[in-house]
């Protein structure tokens, strides 16, 4: 069972050299891009105070947020494309600050809805889509390491965000802390600066190609419809719902992102209802991280094996049963010593989904097709990520009692991972069955290829068959 084929790169990819800067580039930016909507959290119950809230409306701040960077993952792919990673991480940077600095003058929890979520989502988006992109373009037989080492941003920025937050909160209050925490986004400006486009080698049939295009006069509307038709396939290529394994994949990471952020925004809450201390609560989420931190590159020191990576999609779907079982034991947990040890498996089996999320897309898309597809995965799965947290804060609205919250989002994980299990099996199968299919139709092709080269009809091609293996009786014959 071999991973799908990638698609030939019009270069060779360097697999080192400056592209471990650019590693450090994209660890930042993942890093603000998935550690500050679960950071945010501490803040949830002094703004639920000081606007009259709700559970399901605080955590649609969140929710917003995350689907907002979802849902511009196509916008940003064709950017990139057109513009580069360095940038499009540039201005991201500055949209997540400017979006914390100004909700931290805010008033009503729809003018939070609109700073935070959507202008800080949008600056998520274009930060996390763009480090992904150049690392694929800067990688190939280390890409699961330099992935699993990117993403490792998110623990790391978790880890060291939650007690600072709780800090800034105690000291600044919510307006202050959101204040202080724009400044700090503006760093991912820095990290973008760090994304050198790749050096490509210079090509003289692609020099000649520009040339001759350059000496044909404009064609007007007919050369604008072709390049909007083209520009529209690169922004949504709807051809990939065609690959079975594409959409096997999908299927199982909505599952997986309905029921993924649910648990992180409310575990601190979860804490201080069972008596917790709030600096203690804070620290289950830097516990978390801390893990997480290990076991994501770790992730990709595994599947970068011969072992392990051509199996790495059953590999994900390990990861996500085990998530998903951290959450349904949660509710028996009653101390804060049993809430240290979820968080440390917690943070165990969301290292490792987050590490593979990516790299099994890219395995199955390769490289060239990758943009196309991230850009439509993210714009999918901001739908369950827009409803996940609030149904699970409606949950607690309802029943006053965060154990449903967990048994749904832990029931919901464990059957997309069970789902991708058995599905892949089938889809290989598939994959097999087809490829010897495709083997017996070019060896009989192969047959009649001599045939129908000399031109010979089926009796000639029978008697000169026969006279090269009996030349003697030929011979009399003649």
């Amino acid at each position: 069972m071999s991973p799908a084929p990638a698609d030939p790169l019009e270069y060779k990819p360097l697999d080192g050299g400056w592209g471990w800067m650019v590693v450090i580039g994209a660890h930042i930016s993942i890093g603000f891009a998935y550690a500050t909507p679960k950071v945010l959290s501490i803040f949830f119950n002094e703004i639920q105070q000081d606007l009259g809230s709700s559970f399901s409306e605080i955590a649609l701040i969140s929710s917003i947020m995350l689907a907002a960077m979802y849902a511009g993952g196509p916008v940003s792919s064709a950017m990139v494309n057109r513009f580069g990673s360095r940038p499009i991480v540039m201005l991201g940077g500055l949209l997540c600050g400017v979006s914390m600095i100004t909700a931290s003058f805010g008033t009503s929890i729809i003018y939070l809805y609109f700073c935070i979520g959507v202008i800080g989502g949008c600056g998520l988006s274009l930060n996390l889509n763009a480090s992904l992109i150049i690392i694929s373009k800067y990688f190939l037989k280390r890409r699961p390491l330099a992935n699993g080492l990117a993403m490792a941003g998110s623990p790391v920025f978790l880890c060291v965000l939650a007690p600072f937050n709780q800090y800034l909160l105690v000291n600044f209050g919510w307006r202050g802390s959101l204040l202080i925490l724009g400044g700090l986004m503006l760093h991912c400006c820095v990290a973008g600066a760090l994304m050198r486009p790749v050096p490509l080698p210079c090509k003289p049939p692609s020099y000649a190609l520009e040339k001759t295009v350059e000496e044909q006069p404009n064609s007007g509307n007919t050369k604008l419809k072709k390049r909007f038709v083209k520009n529209a396939k690169k922004f949504l290529d709807f051809s990939l719902f065609k690959d079975r394994g594409f959409v096997i994949y999908l299927i199982g990471s909505i599952m997986f992102i309905f029921g993924a952020y649910a648990p992180i925004v409310f575990l601190s809450a979860y804490a201080k209802s069972q008596g917790v201390e709030e600096y203690s609560a804070a620290y289950l989420l830097s516990i978390m991280g801390f893990v997480d931190m290990f076991v994501r590159p770790g992730t990709g020191l595994i599947a970068n094996s011969k072992l392990v990576r051509p199996r790495i999609q059953y590999f994900f779907s390990f990861a996500l049963v085990f998530n998903g079982t951290c959450h349904l034991l949660c509710p028996l947990i009653k101390s804060y010593a049993f809430l240290v040890v979820y968080a440390v498996f917690f943070g165990i089996g969301f290292g490792m989904v987050f590490a593979l999320i990516f790299e099994c897309l890219m395995d199955l898309m390769g490289s060239q097709r990758f943009p196309r597809a991230v850009g439509l995965v993210t714009i999918i799965e901001c739908f369950p990520m827009l409803l996940g947290p609030p149904a699970a804060g409606l949950l607690v609205d309802v029943y006053h009692d965060y154990k449903y919250l967990f048994l749904m989002c832990g029931s919901v994980i464990l059957t997309g991972g069970l789902f991708l299990f058995v599905m892949n099996i089938y889809n290989y199968h598939m994959l097999d069955k087809e490829r010897q299919k495709q083997v017996r139709a070019s060896e009989v092709e192969m047959k009649l290829t001599p045939q129908a080269g000399t031109g010979q009809t089926e009796p000639e091609a029978k008697e000169r068959n026969v006279a090269l293996r009996d030349p003697e009786n030929t011979e009399t014959t003649d």
